[in-house]
């Protein structure tokens, strides 16, 4: 069956670049978007950014193609797998050749007593007739557009900030805020911040770049309360130990949004799970992003998204092409404390691996080489050849005889 209707549940990173490559593929193919926030597609990714008032909300949207459809606030209720429908809402009712779930992924709220509290707001009530549950006044997700513009407006009135969470999140909220001359404190379970992405000595390297900019980190400790009655005073620690916070960053992680497809009867596991074309359970129901896991992983990655919206278009415009994973990189580029890394941090037994430090900058470089393929590495501080390794990482090239020639001369290596 020829596609000429396409639904897409979801308007963010994924669901752009899926939009932008159908139009560039095929322009016949029409594409609607149904987004449940107020903004049209942005970069997640770049939220920090505009924390820090280094861009504005307007300059870090995404293109989706002249011939996409987004309708913005629009929030899909079912999901009718067999009859390729989608219910909204409001109860409207529209059906499509193809169905992509892009939900992308929600905040995880961490175990901690006093972290909500019944509702304020008139006729509130959840599922069973119980109070809904708002977060205590003074806390903050940091997911969204207007999760921002929450934090933005809080921030100039706060005297100490607590940012619970050392993930890539956690640390971009802590540089955003101290950028804003907020009072900045980490809280991280982890033994040492972004541990998913950075072996200990970069993040050693990340650690005295973060204390220079006044932000202090409490690591291997768990937030277990928040104190405080009308709003937030402070954060009890596991120690026992209490932070004064009039502010609070929730940065523990994500969660897929999966509840619309496991309603729907599609197979869910951690994500909801799709095959090499991306495909679910359902024919003609497809998924990609933060929400879709292939071969039992959610890469939660904007690269990896963008990798399945390519796959995905490409198949449903005719092409052939099969998804086959991704390779994970992260990339933080604002401000002093520059960071780069991509493919797994440890390296196997018999891999070369290259290491420079630079502890007065607060610098640190690490490639991990298999054969003469690079399969891993971390930069902190310079990123000038960043660009030249993701590269060599993305093609899987081969390296040249001297790989510290790599990381010591930008653009040597095209």
């Amino acid at each position: 069956m020829s596609v000429v209707r396409v639904g897409v549940v979801g308007a963010g990173m994924a669901a752009a670049r899926f939009a932008q490559q159908v139009a560039a593929r095929d322009p016949g193919i029409s594409v609607t978007m149904f987004g449940d926030e107020a903004h049209p597609p942005y970069n997640r990714a770049l939220l920090a950014d505009v924390l820090s008032t280094r861009f504005g909300a307007e300059a870090i949207g995404l293109p989706v193609g002249p011939t996409a459809v987004v309708r913005v606030g629009a929030r899909v209720a079912a999901l009718d797998a067999r009859r390729r429908a989608l219910r909204l809402a409001d109860g409207e009712v529209h059906t499509f050749d193809a169905i992509v779930l892009a939900t992308g992924a929600g905040p995880v709220l961490p175990p901690m007593r006093n972290l909500r509290v019944a509702s304020t707001a008139s006729g509130s009530a959840g599922r069973g007739g119980e109070p809904s549950l708002d977060l205590l006044a003074g806390v903050h997700a940091f997911r969204s557009l207007a999760d921002c513009a929450a934090l933005a407006a809080a921030a100039p009135g706060a005297e100490r900030a607590v940012v619970i969470g050392g993930g890539v999140l956690g640390v971009s909220a802590a540089r955003a805020l101290a950028a804003l001359r907020v009072a900045v404190e980490i809280v991280h379970q982890g033994p040492h911040l972004m541990e998913r992405h950075l072996d200990a000595p970069a993040a050693a390297a990340l650690l005295a770049g973060l204390a220079e900019l006044g932000v202090a980190v409490y690591l291997d400790n768990r937030a277990r309360a928040l104190t405080g009655t009308d709003r937030v005073a402070g954060v009890e620690l596991a120690n026992g130990h209490v932070l004064d916070a009039d502010l609070i960053v929730l940065a523990c992680g994500v969660r897929p949004r999966v509840a619309l497809a496991r309603d729907a009867g599609l197979r869910v596991d951690t994500g909801i799970v799709v095959d090499d074309r991306l495909g679910t359970s359902a024919d003609g129901i497809h998924a990609i992003g933060d929400c879709a896991e292939f071969a039992g992983d959610v890469h939660g990655l904007a690269a990896a998204a963008w990798d399945q919206a390519d796959v995905l278009a490409a198949h449903l415009t005719g092409g052939g092409q099969r998804y086959a994973g991704s390779r994970p990189m992260m990339r933080l580029t604002a401000g002093p404390l520059a960071v780069a890394a991509f493919g797994a941090t440890g390296a196997r037994a018999g891999d070369d691996v290259v290491r420079v430090a630079d502890p007065t900058r607060n610098a640190y470089k690490k490639l991990v080489m298999r054969g003469d393929r690079l399969v891993a590495g971390i930069l902190i501080g310079d990123l000038s050849t960043a660009g030249a390794l993701t590269r060599a990482f993305e093609r899987d090239d081969p390296l040249p005889a001297d790989p510290l020639h790599l990381l010591a001369v930008p653009g040597a290596y095209r």
